[in-house]
């Protein structure tokens, strides 16, 4: 049973990594926000510029949406250029000028005054984006009576966002006076209460006995036996689950009784979810727009939108002019009276809504909404956990009686940007010949100091990685024996004498999902075998490799070819066999001289590699040529340098349907046809992050739906 010194220690381990990570963002966008020019920031993806006012409008909680756009007087198309803004993300509209750090000179503004506004700009958050357009939300002028007065053109920059930071930084507040009652103060009013969950995620308490479910019905009768199995599993189980694959489409389901619907609701940006209607209708925008309560909300709304264009000298009648002196300050106040009477009516529509619902969907971010705040749930399960931190997890579990995560831990780990370089540079000093040595030393401790094979490991931090993988450069070690984990007989944590040991995080990659596991052992998780995305040709490797030879293939996709598309025809037959009628295809570049290069410094550089490039036009060429529409394919890569380089070649073609982009921003999601660039070609035969094997398995072979 952890003690509360142990406790302690993982929740100030925790804090402490998140401020590192929150200050190397800081850093970093900082640093490229003072140093680089504008073009240069835009072709990093940090920046859109010289971009013009489409609309300005009135969104969720009253927020202003100011919608960008690229105006034909500074662009030959109205396509954005590739960039990282994505809903949620913090954002600056700006004055756009040819340099960052150059202003207009003048006289001093004072201080609150419309030109102050002009020339800092204001802050946002990323509401929507598309090619063509992207809304920022920004918050309202609550003490002034002063518009935004945006410039005629502007930019777009991307800024370190620390909402999530504090959002993760209050759960970890939330979760030590949970633990610790002795850290509760007078000021505290909101604590949630001590539920068994947190006790066995925190090793308090053993996980409970399953309680068998008998009779179970399952509404989706094509679920193979290793789902089937999962869904007993996390059902049985009274506190926690974790399931390694993804969790089924819920809008998918067929109905449990005739006539009946699941209702589900999705909080967070309708940007993010998928273009289909039965989707976006599930939003609680839309939903809210359109329960029984929202009419009044929509009448003050459009009162105020209509209050705003008069001040914006854009109502009828006014001809340009914008009402002025004592007339202006009389309608601010009216404007501020409505916005507090529209979020008063629409956080009564909301509440309406999310009361209805019977399934909540949201990030672990935006579960800490205000929407959300006052909520709790029976359970709350997590997809893709294996790529979240464990400290953003702890904002919906607190809400939570039971979880259940889901993911892989054969992929990509959570993006972490913060380096300890003082503890990488000591490491470097030691020769490789001595860290051997090391290695040998720690391992002979290992094994006189533990008593039995299945006993709990104590990982040493400065040897292991957060997947049991070695740190050094190189290649990654998955296992040793990869058939040991299903071989070894699990340890029982429900038996006296067999304790979860609660250890620090070396390092924010180290999830959730993988700690439980380490705890409690192979026992707590459920793997799903059967794949529904690749040809078992691609799969293969990856189930070897990754996945200990368990993953078989669907019948619907095992044998299925390009060749199988009805909209798909070959000029000859060699193209037959070749485009349209082989599952995978290797190129070798080595010993061509296609070498990689680096945009901008090397410390913040993204790498490039116009060979390649040229390699994969010429792919989408081909693949064009014998029918498969661009729609149906992706190009992804791992670096922005390379998404901007492709885009180039690739969109004036074949426009905005061929979809290019990050690995990253790939995850989860399926094409027809895949072509993967990976850039890296040097002299040292460096490949950089691309050694770890699980970002190479990207694209998730474990699949539950088609």
């Amino acid at each position: 049973m952890a003690s509360d010194i142990q406790i302690k220690s993982f929740i100030d381990r925790h804090r402490e990594l998140l401020k590192r990570e929150r200050e190397a963002e800081i850093e970093r966008t900082s640093l490229l926000l003072s140093n680089c020019p504008p073009k240069l920031l835009e072709q990093k993806g940090l920046a859109l510029c010289n971009l013009g006012i489409a609309s300005v409008g009135i969104g969720l909680g009253g927020k202003t949406l100011v919608e960008l756009e690229r105006p034909t007087a500074y662009h030959s198309t109205p396509i954005f250029s590739p960039h990282s803004l994505r809903p949620g993300d913090l954002a600056r509209i700006e004055e756009h000028t040819a340099s960052a750090t150059q202003k207009k000179a003048g006289k001093p503004k004072k201080a609150g005054s419309a030109d102050k506004t002009r020339d800092e700009g204001v802050e946002g958050v990323v509401y929507k984006t598309s090619d063509t357009r992207i809304v920022i939300a920004v918050d309202p002028p609550e003490t002034s009576g002063e518009d935004l007065n945006l410039p005629e053109r502007c930019r777009v920059v991307k800024l370190a966002n620390s909402v999530t930071f504090d959002r993760m930084d209050k759960a970890l507040d939330q979760l030590e006076k949970v633990l610790l009652p002795n850290e509760v103060t007078k000021e505290d009013k909101f604590i949630p209460k001590m539920t068994p969950l947190i006790r066995v995620l925190m090793g308090l308490a053993p996980p409970s006995e399953r309680v068998p479910v008998r009779d179970l019905k399952f509404f989706d009768s094509s679920l193979n036996a290793s789902q089937k199995e999962a869904i007993r599993f996390a059902m049985e189980s009274p506190e926690v689950a974790c399931i390694h694959g993804p969790p089924e489409r819920l809008l998918a389901l067929p109905p449990a009784e005739p006539g009946s619907k699941l209702k589900v609701t999705r909080v967070g940006h309708p940007a993010r979810v998928m273009a289909q209607d039965d989707v976006i209708d599930a939003t609680l925008e839309v939903k809210a727009s359109h329960s029984d309560q929202a009419q009044l909300a929509k009448d003050v709304k459009a009162e105020l939108e209509a209050a705003l264009d008069t001040l914006a000298g854009k109502g009828k009648g006014a001809k340009g002019k914008a009402p002025r002196g004592a007339e202006r300050k009389k309608m601010w106040e009216e404007v501020r009276a409505l916005r507090k009477e529209y979020r008063q009516r629409e956080g009564g529509v909301v509440e309406s809504v999310l009361k209805d619902s019977q399934v909540v969907l949201a990030t672990c971010h935006s579960s800490g909404r205000r929407q959300l705040r006052n909520q709790n749930f029976d359970v709350v399960i997590i997809d893709e956990a294996t790529q979240a931190l464990e400290a953003v997890c702890w904002v919906p579990i607190l809400k939570a009686q039971k979880l259940i995560l889901a993911g892989d831990p054969m992929q990509l780990p959570p993006t972490i940007i913060s380096v300890d370089k003082k503890d990488k540079k000591k490491d470097k000093s030691i020769s490789a010949p001595e860290k051997n040595k090391q290695k040998a030393s720690n391992a002979g401790k290992a094994s006189k100091d533990s008593p039995s094979k299945t006993a709990p490991a104590v990982v040493e931090s400065s040897d292991v990685g957060p997947s049991g993988s070695s740190d050094e450069e190189g290649d990654t070690e998955i296992a040793a024996d990869p058939e040991e984990p299903l071989k070894a007989a699990p340890r029982d944590p429900r038996k006296p004498g067999s304790q979860a040991v609660l250890h620090p995080p070396r390092t924010l990659e180290t999830t959730l999902f993988e700690r439980l596991e380490k705890m409690y052992g192979p026992g707590i998780k459920r793997m799903l075998t059967v794949q529904y995305r690749m040809h078992a040709q691609i799969a293969a490797f990856p189930s070897k490799v990754m996945y200990y030879g368990k993953l078989e293939s669907h019948d619907s996709v095992a044998s299925h070819l390009l060749r199988d598309l009805p909209n798909t025809k070959a000029d000859s037959e060699e193209d037959e066999k070749e485009i349209l009628g082989t599952p995978v295809v290797f190129y070798d570049t080595a010993g061509c001289e296609y070498f990689e290069r680096v945009e901008g410094d090397n410390d913040e550089g993204s790498r490039c590699n116009e060979n390649e490039a040229s390699v994969v036009k010429t792919w989408v060429d081909q693949l064009a040529s014998a029918g498969v529409f661009p729609s149906q394919i992706a190009v992804i890569t791992p670096y922005q340098a390379q998404v901007t380089l492709l885009t180039s070649l690739l969109r004036p073609v074949y426009g905005a349907e061929l979809e290019i982009g990050t690995v990253d921003g790939m995850q989860g999601r399926e094409k027809e046809a895949v072509i993967i660039s990976l850039v890296r070609s040097n002299d040292k035969r460096e490949v950089g992050f691309l050694k770890d094997k699980r970002r190479l398995n990207g694209e998730r072979p474990v699949q539950v739906g088609h």
